[in-house]
């Protein structure tokens, strides 16, 4: 008997999108959902037809957002946000990926999805078929009856009249339409009848047969709110009847005996997967017709190129003796390395307390340590697990023993952790440095991410093994079997990623700086937050007060000016006054609807000197700066001082910045203001311990020394050599003259122009037309010719190779850099041409960082912390007695960081100052 199966397209089509990361094929296209559909399709067909299933197939998709139901009700998915601006040119590319399987790609105007399949349906069960519709969609359940059902794939599962019986309390999909029609649906804007959910509507539907009985009855029902609800908007219940009916009326648009299934065609699906670079579905398919692997062309980076046997859960071992324990440790020791990965109580490696680890060898052979597993109170049942101690006394060895190298992922969380408990690890590798090091600014790094990229693999979700919300327990808590599969999960995965990057380093040349700059830095990072800095609370506080003072009488000038209150922090209503009530001219609204009140935008007003709203703007600009001061830092800081400490452990990583550069957050010290009052009264409130001072050494225009250098300018690089102040060079060579105003055009644009900046950002920094803009650019471009050579050469190799390189050889991809989209395209031109600069200055200062500490204890100055790292300066703690002998050796380390792998032709200037405060010591 013939058997249909209809897939939703749709939901396919957005499970692929959120399951994988937002991935870019060779044409600079965004195919993340492309590459997930097409896995989840061929899984489908492959699967189903092995196993007898479908003898006739057929995608459906929505035509567009408009059908016959707006017709019907205007507000209809009326506050649905449009798709993901990365989603959209993704349509068409998953179309062509349904038709290179072969697989009807059914779509009608008017109608939806969901209509095209009711058609399908009840054509295909009046020939005598049998109907699967490959969805779990609510409102396709209305269409279940014998002879169809529904196939669940995210479950596996099968989904029939008691399935809807169970959701639904007691109801029959034939009621189901009745039942949706009385709740509403408030993602599709279906008004339903107020103050009826699922439940009463199934109650009252049970009880009256079906909605027109309902809604007859409802004059005689106990006097109340649901009666009162029932009779006023009986009417709109009626339209939510015909909104959620799914119309099965119109003809087929193509006949049921053209969905014949016939299996996966080679050529027209080789094509497709070869124009995307899609390497590891070429090797399946290759694997399926049993002939070689043509040479793929170069394409999506990072899909595996070799496919490893699926995780198997069930044979991860749980070890509770020291035998087995023993036994472990024996074979990562013959073996020469192991993957590693701790489980704790918490994300903040600084209070987190150990509960477990687990350990990998190879792909499938993978353990979990339990050391901490047990309930929160006295009564719970505490399962059988090795003593800490003896455990932690053993793993010391594996951990420190020279001879075995530990892989782990995100390795420096791993350290800080095994540090409290008395454990260092070394020798070591982290994948999600190496993944960095390889694709920045390809993808994300997390280990979910590079799982599905690299491995084709979902791993298992920490909310789905402890819970969300009121549920959520603590890992401690989980059982042994649960917490074995998910904790030896993350070891076999960082051991399968390691097993892909170790042999992409030599062979993409990234060994370079993974060994010389970002590999040793980790542990040297891990000390710093283990370190933390003390920040006084009682300052922290009196900020928080006077900020909010400040607030509130900016407030009330905004109001006054604006001839009202309303809330400053709602861009709508900020909008609304902006440009309705006080009639400024060009707003501009975004797809919602909303005015955007941007920076941008904000800064705009303020600079029109005849704007009536040029003082708003910028009291409105004054305001948010001081709202997000106080509850990012003055507020927040005071709640993350670590009790135990007494300091604030911000969290640093490596991977966060897509040029190489240290991002923090918890706080994130890098949008501290630099040079404004306020952002030196939040430095005052971070101050050193009793007894010592901190020192702050920062880089002195280590980029435009660095442009210098890379863009081979002899002016500059002379005026460095001589100590010359480099902007009033500038303002000689530009305008002539060096005066205040001169000088602060010539910083402007100094900085400006190795950011790409066009002519109109120049012209808005420094409040002049675009021709006069474009006049300085020509003019610097003539004074420096050397720097025009380095943006053209730079632009015109990351167009050819799609990516930029530092000096220490960091590479950065621009996958936009032949975007069709002229401001995607434009943005990651003026992104590429600083990257090597701002690279080649993270890569020095990651180099100093990791000599510092070897060059101060050579020195005899053990006492000497680091302690921050934030844009191009270091924060250190010491001894007041220690500052004459540390000044030296910082400044020396610092100025010869780059040596002797690259040999700079300008000096790197050092500033030094010391106080008992972060702001004293600028």
């Amino acid at each position: 008997m013939p058997h249909l199966y209809l897939v939703d397209g749709s939901g396919y089509i957005f499970r692929a999108y959120h399951r994988l990361p937002p991935l870019t094929n060779k044409h600079g296209e965004p195919v993340g959902a492309v590459y997930g559909y097409t896995t989840m399709l061929w899984k489908l067909v492959d699967e189903l037809h092995a196993a007898d299933g479908p003898t006739h197939m057929a995608v459906i998709l929505d035509k567009s957002s408009q059908t016959f139901r707006n017709e019907l009700y205007d507000q209809y998915k009326a506050h649905r946000p449009p798709p993901p601006e990365d989603l959209v040119p993704q349509f068409p590319m998953i179309r062509d990926a349904t038709r290179a399987f072969s697989l009807p790609c059914i779509e009608t105007e008017g109608l939806e999805a969901d209509d095209i399949i009711a058609c399908y349906s009840k054509a295909a069960l009046a020939q005598g078929w049998s109907v699967t519709i490959v969805s779990s969609d609510k409102d396709l359940m209305q269409l279940i009856e014998p002879g169809l059902d529904l196939y669940d794939t995210m479950n596996n599962r099968r989904l029939g009249p008691e399935h809807v019986a169970e959701k639904f309390h007691g109801i029959e999909p034939k009621q189901l339409g009745d039942v949706l029609a009385l709740m509403g649906d408030s993602v599709d804007n279906v008004p339903g009848v107020p103050g009826v959910g699922p439940k009463t509507a199934a109650k009252l539907i049970l009880e009256h047969g079906d909605l027109t009985a309902v809604l007859a009855a409802a004059p005689t029902m106990k006097p109340g709110k649901l009666r009162d609800n029932l009779i006023e908007h009986a009417d709109m219940a009626r339209l939510s009847r015909e909104l959620v009916e799914l119309r099965c009326d119109v003809a087929l648009p193509e006949p049921l005996d053209e969905l014949e299934l016939k299996g996966i065609p080679d050529a027209p699906l080789r094509a497709f997967l070869e124009h995307h670079g899609f390497r590891t579905l070429l090797n399946k398919l290759s694997a399926v017709a049993d002939a070689p692997v043509a040479e793929p062309a170069p394409g999506l980076p990072g899909v595996a190129e070799e496919e490893d046997l699926p995780c198997d859960h069930d044979g991860y071992e749980t070890v509770v003796d020291e035998e087995a324990l023993d036994r472990w440790i024996a074979a990562a020791r013959h073996q020469g390395w192991v993957a590693i990965d701790t489980e704790t109580t918490g994300v903040d490696a600084t209070r987190a307390q150990l509960v477990g680890i687990s350990l990998a060898l190879a792909p499938n052979k993978a353990c979990y340590i339990p050391l901490a597993h047990g309930g929160t109170d006295m009564f719970a049942e505490v399962p059988v697990q090795l003593d800490r101690a003896v455990a932690l006394e053993k793993l010391k060895g594996l951990f420190e023993d020279p001879s075995v190298l530990k892989i782990g992922h995100n390795l420096k969380y791993d350290m800080i952790v095994l540090a409290g408990c008395g454990l260092d690890v070394f020798p070591f590798d982290d994948t999600i440095v190496m993944s960095f090091d390889l694709d920045a600014g390809l993808h994300g790094h997390g280990m979910d991410e590079l799982a599905a990229t690299h491995l084709s693999h979902s791993c298992i979700a920490f909310k789905d093994v402890v819970g969300v919300g009121k549920t959520q327990r603590s890992f401690a808590e989980v059982d042994l079997k649960a917490a074995t599969r998910y904790a030896a999960e993350d070891a076999d995965v960082t051991l399968r990623l390691w097993r892909r990057f170790k042999p992409r380093l030599p062979a993409e040349s990234a060994t370079r700086v993974y060994e010389m700059v970002d590999r040793p830095l980790i542990p040297v990072i891990a000390q710093m937050e283990r370190h933390g800095i003390k920040v006084d609370a009682a300052k922290l506080s009196q900020l928080s007060t006077e900020f909010a003072h400040q607030m509130g009488a900016l407030e009330v000038e905004i109001h006054a000016a604006a001839g009202g209150a309303f809330t400053i922090g709602s861009p709508k209503q900020l909008g609304d006054v902006l440009f309705e009530r006080m009639g400024i001219k060009g707003g501009r609204k975004g797809k919602s609807g909303v005015y955007s009140t941007d920076v941008t935008e904000l800064e705009r007003i303020a600079a029109d000197k005849d704007s009536p709203g040029k003082d708003i703007a910028r009291q409105v600009l004054d305001w948010r700066q001081l709202s997000k001061l106080k509850s990012t830092y003055t507020d927040a800081l005071q709640a993350q001082i670590n009790p135990a400490t007494g300091r604030v452990h911000t969290s640093y990583s490596l991977t966060g910045a897509q040029t190489g550069r240290l991002s923090s957050t918890d706080p994130n010290l890098q949008n501290i203001p630099i040079r404004t009052e306020i952002g030196r009264q939040i430095r005052d409130a971070f101050v050193a311990d009793q007894g010592n001072v901190l020192l702050a050494a920062d880089y002195s225009q280590i980029e435009l020394r660095l442009a210098a250098h890379m863009a081979d300018v002899p002016a500059l690089k002379q005026a460095f050599a001589n100590g010359d102040d480099i902007h009033s060079l500038t303002a000689q060579e530009l305008f002539g003259e060096v005066n205040r105003d001169t000088r602060g055009r010539a910083k402007t644009i100094n900085f400006a122009i190795l950011y790409g900046i066009s002519r109109w950002g120049l012209a808005g920094r420094l409040d002049v037309t675009a021709d006069e803009a474009q006049a300085m650019i020509d003019r610097y471009f003539e004074r420096f010719p050397g720097i025009r050579n380095y943006i053209a050469a730079t632009t015109e190799t990351v167009r050819d190779t799609g990516f930029t390189t530092t000096l220490f050889g960091r590479k950065t991809h621009f996958p936009r850099i032949k975007s069709k989209v002229q401001h995607e395209r434009q943005g990651a031109e003026r992104a590429a041409i600083n990257a090597p600069i701002q690279g080649t200055s993270a890569d020095i200062i990651k180099r100093a960082m990791v000599r510092m500490g070897p060059a101060l204890l050579e020195a005899g100055l053990p006492n000497v912390r680091m302690l921050l790292q934030v844009h191009d300066e270091l924060v250190f703690e010491l001894p007041e007695g220690d500052v004459e002998a540390a000044r030296p050796v910082i400044e020396r380390v610092m100025a010869n960081a780059a040596a002797p792998a690259v040999v700079l032709d300008v000096p790197l200037g050092i500033e030094i100052g010391t106080g008992l405060s972060w702001g004293a010591a600028h």
